[in-house]
């Protein structure tokens, strides 16, 4: 800030030193002003700059300027009205740019805030902002000679906090056209009071004293920044930059000249030129330091992504183990006989030509089942019975067997086992035999809902071997 300080100085008292010479009056020329105040802003409302605005308006008007006057202007109406302005500015004379509003520093760069813009990050600025430059090019394009820039934009903003770069008030600039007096309302940096009454501190003062007869303009702002010290404690120090080449009164002296008369300059003059090239220089320096913060923001969000990413993975690899897991322990359960178990039974010379395991009430006899299921109820009053059916190729004798189960629960553990005794007689070729287990003939406990396994026997041999699941 003070490298700052000192630059505006010596570029003060550059401009000082190149004010020597008055031209008289004689010529009409033009003077053509832009006067723009925003107030209706959706985030940090203002009150002042619309009546700062229209009270500068109607003031340099009796001052014989023609003057375009825009009030809470969005982005287009702004662009347009700068458009205009440098158009009409061609045809000479003097240019005068006033602006009330907010008004941000970001990147080295000034931006003023049209009404309704949507700005929620710094990037914002470049498209939803009208750069403070864009007025200065315009008057460079024109030619016209002698332009004055009055920017009563340095108001606390609501949008500093959100903005890498961003700083408060605004900051210098260097690229102003020759024969521009270039004005702030506070110190590059600090911020101005938007004030308590119909106009701001800054703009109320340069009412007051613009208007006087014979005061040159650099007298007229020097006593504004009297005004403003003496008012605020010297919290608000406005602040001039001025290449002028000749006299400029708002009221009752000699016309400005619109070119300036010759010189022996020269010095002053390159001077002045090495301050701009340091400014340059200075403003350079500021923008790479910008684009070192952007990096390292970006190696930041880089770094963090990564760190999610390998969270993210440590994660997905604990999942995997425990499925891993699980996959072992399934498959380290007693698993069916894929072949379904013997079909043939030798001690009694029987062939099994069919094995159903379905549900049937507690109450009725299996001959009533009426579906086959392999999702059975968790209830005490059902029955899980078996259906088989055995072959026999020609008649004999009576023959006895037993039927076993060997019921397995869901972790396959053997929770009980039954042994049923039946018979064939000798004339039959062809039987079926239905076995079962109720429920309440085992605690309700022990029945846990999942998948359970039902080994089969019939006179020791293994013939089936199926699974059912439990809800």
């Amino acid at each position: 800030m003070h490298r700052r300080i000192k630059k505006m100085l010596i570029l003060a008292a550059l401009a000082v030193a190149a004010l020597i010479v008055s031209l008289p009056a004689g010529a009409a020329t033009q003077r053509l002003a832009l006067v723009i105040g925003n107030s209706a802003y959706e985030t940090g409302p203002l009150a002042n700059p619309v009546n700062d605005a229209a009270d500068m308006a109607a003031s340099l008007t009796r001052m014989g300027f023609t003057v375009i006057l825009k009030k809470n202007a969005n982005l287009e109406a702004m662009e347009e009205a700068i458009e205009n302005f440098g158009g009409r500015l061609k045809r000479g004379g003097v240019g005068l740019f006033y602006y009330a509003g907010h008004g941000i520093q970001a990147g080295g760069t000034n931006y003023l805030i049209p009404v309704g813009a949507k700005i929620k990050k710094e990037s914002d600025l470049r498209y939803r902002a009208v750069d403070a430059g864009r007025i200065l090019d315009e008057m460079q394009n024109a030619e016209n000679g002698m332009n004055i820039v009055i920017l009563d934009a340095c108001r606390d903003n609501p949008f500093n906090r959100s903005f890498r770069s961003a700083t408060r008030g605004l900051s210098i600039i260097s690229a102003a056209p020759k024969g521009t007096f270039l004005t702030y309302s506070t110190s590059p940096g600090n911020v101005a009071a938007d004030g308590r009454g119909r106009n701001s501190p800054y703009t109320e003062a340069l009412l007051r004293h613009m208007g006087t007869p014979g005061l040159p303009i650099e007298h007229v702002f020097k006593r504004v920044r009297q005004d403003l010290a003496a008012r605020t404690g010297g919290r608000q120090i406005p602040w001039e930059l001025s290449s002028l080449s000749g006299d400029f009164y708002f009221r009752g002296g000699p016309e400005a000249s619109v070119e300036a008369p010759p010189a022996d300059n020269s010095v002053a003059a390159a001077a002045l030129e090495e301050e701009r090239r340091k400014l340059a220089e200075e403003r350079e320096r500021l923008r790479k330091e910008d684009e070192e913060r952007r990096k390292l923001a970006e190696e930041r969000e880089r770094l963090r992504k990564e760190t999610e990413l390998a969270e993210a993975r440590r994660k997905i690899e604990e999942e995997r183990k425990k499925l891993e897991e699980e996959r072992q322990r399934l498959a380290s359960l007693p698993k069916p006989d894929p072949a379904g178990g013997a079909r043939h039974i030798a001690s009694m010379n029987a062939k099994v030509t069919a094995v159903k395991l379905f549900e049937s009430p507690y109450t009725a006899p299996p001959k009533e089942q009426r579906s086959y299921r392999t999702s059975f109820s968790r209830t005490n009053t059902r029955y899980v019975v078996w259906e088989l059916n055995l072959s026999f190729p020609a008649q004999g004798q009576r023959k006895d067997f037993a039927v076993e189960h060997i019921w397995f629960n869901p972790h396959g553990t053997e929770i009980f086992r039954s042994v049923f005794n039946g018979y064939v007689l000798g004339d039959w070729t062809w039987s079926y035999h239905n076995t079962g287990y109720g429920w309440r003939e085992v605690s309700n406990t022990t029945w846990i809902a999942g998948r359970y396994r039902v080994d089969l026997y019939v006179d020791g041999v293994k013939i089936a071997s199926e699974f059912f699941t439990m809800y």
